[in-house]
């Protein structure tokens, strides 16, 4: 499948699996609407690459509607009853792994049935089973292992055979698959099969409810069936931030969206004027740096919001933090960032529909607990709530955890509409600055501004330093440069390395032509009818 397609006047899909890419394409063709092809693609994405997501995660969407209207879906799942700080006395922080990191009710179903009432309501007729019916196949007849299922399954083996479920689902025999392989997910393909016919709802207060819960109760998570029966994805206005060319948008808290709009308008008060130079890169950097402090500041349970997140995107508080960047130096830099394992998708119709959509488990494979009677993977999201009382993110009952996924979506000047975004953590931010200021600021083409090479601030992805890593295409007199800055620079040994990002983008043209693309880091591409 190729990485960038354009031309189309029925609709694109980009994903970062080709199969998923793929059952978008098809219902495109077939004449369903952006929300449903999404669906599709979303339930495909969980069949044939698990490790990256699943239906025991949590998603949210922004969608450009023919109207203008811009809207999100907000689907995450807050933390389970039973789910006190008291539960985790043994422990210094929330386990990342096991029955005590499936901690949060998955609220990525709820998100897709909201998301196909939104169709219905812009015309959308395509049958449910029809959606479903390619993730099925794959999960029920086989998909081939990606190369980062295989690789990511080797690195993290230990800690996940540990989670109950994972080795009789995830392994072959008694070692990681090895990419080619083919591997199926049987219960996850009933429990589809199941929901095609039932309907979403019985994922949460039906029979695929019901054996939820009593897997999740004989492992000894703290999500209980009133819980997933209380779940419920919901409507919000999204955030947005006026920029020179045009108004970008993101969704609200508790995904750090809020950074993601506060980077692109911090950036374009430095009024750079060169793709590629020391200023571009040391401006987004020190644009995440103002930003994730906003972010870790402000950014929780958006019912525990210690002020409204859209006070930090007022223009005179923008121009403010924006006056505090220093474009020769950088600034000191010790921050915590946050892992995570996620996929971005976006899929743009002929009426002017276009979705930016991401979904997620977090980590690599999530808390690695796969239910027995469902195939259910569950996600670790919870492990970003705090077992100290008194913090900003405190744990509690019904909480919703904070969210690194943000789907970002923008409305140009020219007329375009962009839905772009990425998986990775804290790296989402800088990826989708780094998409957006080359292809829409700087006029690279799309194909061009996904290749490019990108750099990532923090410790996504677990490691230990919270340093400026590039991947090694940069020049060596950018480099050079960001080190006579003070940045910490270290160069990754990969061309294109798969810890700065998974990312893509659909941009509906003002003539009604489609284009869309994904990135080479990634296992997938876009396509069109």
């Amino acid at each position: 499948m190729p990485l960038h397609t354009a031309g189309h006047r029925r609709g694109v899909a980009a994903a970062p699996h080709h199969a998923a890419a793929e059952a978008g394409r098809a219902v495109l063709a077939d004449g369903g609407n952006a929300l449903e092809a999404m669906v599709a693609m979303a339930a495909m994405i969980v069949s044939v690459y698990p490790h990256m997501t699943h239906v025991g995660g949590d998603g949210f969407w922004l969608v450009h509607e023919p109207s203008g209207k811009v809207r999100a879906l907000m689907a995450p799942g807050p933390a389970g009853s039973r789910a006190r700080i008291e539960l985790y006395r043994e422990h210094e922080a929330i386990p990342t792994r096991g029955p005590l990191a499936a901690l949060t009710v998955p609220g990525a179903v709820s998100g897709w049935a909201l998301a196909l009432e939104a169709a219905k309501a812009l015309g959308g007729r395509a049958p449910l089973d029809v959606l479903l019916a390619p993730a099925i196949k794959a999960a029920r007849e086989g998909y081939v292992v990606s190369p980062s299922q295989a690789a990511l399954t080797a690195t993290h083996v230990d800690d996940l055979t540990k989670a109950p479920g994972f080795a009789e689902v995830f392994l072959a025999g008694d070692k990681p698959p090895e990419a080619g392989a083919t591997m199926r997910q049987a219960a996850l393909a009933q429990t589809l099969d199941h929901l095609a016919h039932a309907g979403l709802d019985d994922f949460y207060r039906g029979d695929v409810g019901r054996e939820i819960a009593a897997d999740l109760d004989r492992i000894g998570s703290p999500v209980t069936r009133a819980d997933l029966a209380a779940q419920r994805a919901y409507v919000a206005a999204p955030l947005s931030t006026p920029l020179s060319v045009g108004t970008a948008y993101n969704a609200p808290p508790p995904t750090q969206g809020l950074a993601s709009l506060m980077i692109l308008a911090l950036f374009d008060r430095l009024r750079v004027t060169e793709a590629e130079s020391f200023e571009h890169v040391h401006g987004i950097v020190e644009a995440t740096k103002r930003a994730f402090i906003a972010r870790d500041r402000v950014v929780t349970d958006p019912d525990r919001l210690p002020v409204p997140a859209e006070s930090l995107l007022d223009p005179k508080r923008l121009d403010a933090e924006a006056a505090r960047v220093d474009p020769r130096r950088a600034a000191p830099w010790p921050h915590r960032g946050d892992k995570g394992d996620t996929i971005w998708m976006g899929a743009a119709d002929s009426s002017g529909l276009v979705v930016s959509y991401i979904q997620s488990i977090y980590w690599e494979f999530g808390s690695g607990c796969v239910l027995p009677k469902t195939g259910v993977l569950m996600q670790n999201r919870g492990a970003s709530f705090s077992l100290d009382p008194k913090a900003l993110r405190a744990l509690a009952p019904g909480r919703r955890p904070f969210h690194t996924l943000n789907p970002a979506l923008a409305v140009l000047k020219d007329g375009r509409v962009m839905a772009y975004g990425t998986m990775g953590g804290d790296g989402q931010p800088q990826t989708q600055a780094a998409v957006f200021t080359r292809h829409v600021m700087f006029r690279q083409d799309l194909a061009r501004a996904l290749d490019a090479p990108r750099w990532l601030l923090g410790r996504t992805w677990g490691a230990a330093r919270d340093n400026l890593r590039l991947e090694p295409r940069f020049p060596d007199r950018l480099v050079d440069r960001l080190l006579s800055a003070g940045h910490e620079v270290e160069l990754v040994p990969e061309p294109y390395s798969v810890t700065m990002g998974h990312a893509g983008a659909v941009v509906m043209h003002p003539g009604g032509s489609i284009e869309g693309g994904h990135d080479p880091r990634a296992d997938g591409g876009a396509a069109g009818a």
